[in-house]
């Protein structure tokens, strides 16, 4: 198998493998040598240690009852009676535990027992003897007691400890060369473990340059060729598996981003022909609107002078011959009245939708309490008429033109008193809020509403959701709005989630901002 067809994970999955393998068994090993050494050391704090300080007090101990077994045979003292037979309460004491404690070591019961042993041997011999006569007869006959006893039992006693004793160190001693050769082990095997390590780490990195960093490399070279322009730059596979098929996809795509180039260009080409096309059009139509504006603006000034004519002279023939004539000529003189004022009405509204755009006053810091004070003064006659209210609260200074934003207070105002519920008062509230670098006014009354379907449709022009018979208009009122609103870079909309009636909510530049250009 070729280098090539191995794959970067399987080549660093074997060599992670073999150092975890080989890691793995230095682990094993140490454990096996803590092991060891946990139990030498065990060994030694839980019984060798203690066993010998047991066997160092009972050596004292053996010392002073004898010493106190003298005492009393010499002075008859019941102050040395009562330390010898202390001494032999505490020798059973201690040779009880010592049993506990080396139960497990047979090397050392053997020597224990013949330490007993000896030391029953004087008690019952020597010791014994001395005290019953002493106690029997008095001092002297004690000290001749004691002159007639050998004193080979306790020198044997004495041998026997001091031979436990020694056992105990020599086995201490093996302890302690045990736990430090273990340690020195241990030690060994942790340095080959650092150096294992080091070894591994080496390896990868030598192994991460030949696999990984150097066919990285030169892959790199291509894709950055590819990536100056050079596109025709064959991008050749090298290193393992991987990288390979990295290298075949990068080609791919080269090969694609080849023809893909050549397919752009030729649609770039077509685009700019299109956006030529379009700008021809786009001038053509801004052309066709600012006509169609100015024609707007021309039949609508142009058509005033002969409907106010017509309308002068319906209204003359009213006046002159209203009762002379059949009721039927009344009625068709009053239609054409009404049809032109109405016409009028119309051609002042499409006059005034015309000029929105038609800057003719620069933009000013307006204050909008004042503005709403001209247009309640405007309206009072209105209000009054239906018993309506309006509440006005604490507005800002805004930027715009005073005669526009006049007519858009206007506008709303009027509305919100003339939609209003059969046997219901009007009364609209006016505020408004901070939105960023606008201010968001709102005015909501509690008059018939508009449905929210219908949301869009109102700002639209000649739209219309009542019959002139119920509310008379032009339907272009909030057409007017809407253009003025744009007019100034703000928004206009019907806010549906208002609650009864209409609320409808604009947003006007602040007094501090630049006018829109």
């Amino acid at each position: 198998m070729s280098g090539g067809e191995v794959s970067l994970r399987a080549r660093l999955t074997s060599l992670c493998l073999a150092v975890s393998l080989l890691l793995l068994g230095m682990a094993v090993g140490a454990t096996v040598l803590a092991d060891r050494s946990h139990d030498r050391t065990d060994t030694l704090a839980r019984t060798i240690k203690p066993a010998r300080n047991a066997v160092e007090a009972l050596r004292s101990g053996v010392i002073v009852q004898r010493s106190a077994m003298r005492g009393f045979a010499v002075t008859g003292s019941s102050r040395e009676l009562a330390e010898y037979r202390d001494a032999g309460a505490e020798y059973d004491r201690l040779m009880a535990a010592l049993r506990g404690q080396v139960d497990r070591q047979a090397a050392f019961v053997g020597r224990l027992a013949a330490v007993d042993a000896a030391y029953r041997t004087w008690r019952a011999e020597v010791a014994a003897p001395v005290v019953s006569a002493t106690q029997r007869a008095g001092a002297a006959a004690g000290q001749r007691e004691l002159q007639a006893r050998v004193a080979n039992q306790f020198t044997d006693l004495r041998n026997e400890l001091d031979a436990l004793l020694g056992a105990l160190i020599s086995e201490t001693d093996r302890a302690v060369e045990t736990v430090r050769r273990i340690s020195d082990q241990l030690s060994l095997l942790l340095t080959a473990a650092a150096v294992c390590v080091l070894f591994s780490a080496a390896l990868l990195l030598v192994f991460l340059q030949r696999w990984v960093i150097r066919p990285l490399t030169v892959l790199g070279e291509g894709v950055r060729a590819v990536a100056g322009g050079e596109f025709a730059r064959h991008i050749a596979p090298a290193g393992p598996r991987e990288l390979n098929r990295l290298a075949a996809d990068v080609d791919s795509m080269r090969r694609r981003i080849v023809d893909d180039l050549a397919a752009v260009r030729a649609a770039r080409q077509q685009v700019v022909e299109a956006n030529a096309r379009l700008e021809a059009q786009a001038t053509e139509l801004t052309r066709s609107n600012r006509d169609l504006e100015q024609f707007a603006y021309v039949a609508s000034h142009d058509l005033q002078e002969p409907l106010r004519k017509v309308a002068s002279f319906c209204q003359l023939l009213q006046r002159r011959y209203g009762g002379q004539l059949d009721e039927k000529a009344d009625q068709y003189i009053a239609f054409a009245v009404d049809g032109a004022q109405r016409m009028q009405r119309l051609i002042n509204d499409l006059l005034a939708f015309s000029r929105i755009g038609r800057r003719t006053s620069q933009f000013e810091a307006l204050d909008l309490n004042a503005v709403l004070a001209r247009v309640c003064t405007d309206l009072r006659a209105e209000a009054e008429a239906v018993g309506g209210e309006i509440r006005v609260g604490d507005l800002p200074a805004v930027r715009g033109e005073e005669s526009l934003v006049t007519t858009v207070v206007t506008n709303l105002l009027a509305n919100a008193l003339k939609f209003r519920r059969p046997d219901v008062p009007p009364v609209v509230e006016v505020s408004a809020r901070r939105a960023g670098r606008l201010w968001e006014l709102t005015v909501r009354d509690n008059g018939i509403g508009i449905p929210a379907e219908y949301a869009d449709k109102v700002f639209v022009i000649f739209q219309r959701l009542h019959g002139r018979e119920s509310y008379a208009g032009t339907g272009i009122g909030l057409a007017i709005v809407k253009k003025i609103v744009e007019y100034h870079g703000g928004e206009v909309w019907l806010d549906t989630d208002g609650g009864p009636g209409t609320t409808i909510r604009l947003t006007l530049p602040d007094a501090g901002t630049a006018p829109p250009a």
